[in-house]
């Protein structure tokens, strides 16, 4: 069993930036897959950023690549997410996700934590 939680999450101007973190307890990170996902209103939950268990490769999507980070701290057993340039259409509950496996797809995990809103305004 993995527990997560994330914090970092608040309000931005468009083009400021924010660190996202996710605590986890119950299993050690640096064994576990890891993703980062966001649902704004009306929409589905689509995917942000993942970290494979050692070696840590990361993978992003098209819209956030070269602007956010995803990285993790095996000694504190936390992910982080960098959001740098932020734009308004990032604005959505953004939630950590651990699994077996990276994928995009959030099926594919398995333990999730409660989210943290990010809003951006314009």
């Amino acid at each position: 069993q993995v527990q997560l939680v994330e914090s970092g999450g608040g309000l931005v101007q468009a083009g400021g930036s924010l660190r996202l973190s996710c605590a986890a307890s119950g299993r050690t990170l640096s064994n576990i897959n890891m993703g980062w996902f966001r649902q704004a209103p009306g929409k589905e939950r689509e995917f942000v950023a993942a970290i494979s268990r050692s070696p840590g490769s990361t993978y992003y999507a098209d819209s956030v690549k070269g602007r956010f980070t995803i990285s993790r701290d095996n000694g504190k057993n936390t992910v982080y997410l960098q959001m740098n340039s932020l734009k308004p259409e990032d604005t959505a509950v953004y939630y950590c996700a651990a699994g077996r496996m990276v994928a995009a797809n959030p099926y594919k995990y398995d333990y999730w934590g409660q989210g943290t809103q990010v809003t951006v305004s314009s």
